[in-house]
This record gives structure tokens, C-alpha cells and sequence, in this order.
């Protein structure tokens, strides 16, 4: 379980190590285009959505507990996708890869 920091001081968002480095890729190419997205957050154990707006002045920390994983590039897409959308970056569920891959 990693966790996203966002502001200063900070506010951690536990998220899996996977999901994690999916978000940071799809995050820091927004950041390096200097364009800003809103990011939504739902604690599945409650059921409690936050949502904030990241900006190139924003302090964000990415930590993980474990090696970065293999990137789904079908899922990568997905989140680019949702981040560009009018509702903002949210997680999706990770497409399975096609077979062979």
C-alpha cells in the first residue's frame, strides 16, 4: 500500500502500489504540460469521495512500500482518458491484457 501526498502540510491518500504508479504517470505528464486536473478519491470502506485539484503548484509526494510494478498501457490510457474528461482523474478498473501479452 502506497500512499499519495498532496498539499503542504500534507494529506496522505493510502492507494495500492499499482494504482499508485499508474496515477504518478498519468499525474506528472499533466504537471509537465503545466495543465491542472481535478482528482477524485473514494474510500471504498466507506464510501466517502474527496476530490482535489492538482496544480503545477502543487506539493505532491508519490511513496511506495514496494518495486514500481509493470505498466498496463491499456489501463494508462483509460486514466488519460477519465483525466481529460470533464469529471476528472478518477481510477478505473485495470483492463485484463489481451492474451500472449
Amino acid at each position: 500500500m502506497g500512499t499519495l501526498h498532496y498539499g503542504a502540510p500534507s494529506v496522505g491518500f493510502p492507494l495500492d502500489d499499482r494504482v499508485l504508479a499508474h496515477l504518478e504517470l498519468v499525474i506528472t505528464a499533466k504537471l509537465r504540460r503545466q495543465e491542472s486536473l481535478s482528482f477524485a478519491v473514494v474510500d471504498e470502506a466507506t464510501d466517502r469521495r474527496q476530490s482535489v485539484w492538482i496544480s503545477p503548484v502543487t506539493a505532491l509526494r508519490f511513496e511506495y512500500d514496494a518495486p514500481m510494478p509493470e505498466i498496463n498501457r491499456l489501463w494508462l490510457q483509460e486514466l488519460v482518458d477519465t483525466a481529460n474528461s470533464p469529471g476528472g482523474l478518477r481510477v478505473v478498473p485495470e483492463p485484463e491484457l489481451p492474451a500472449g501479452r
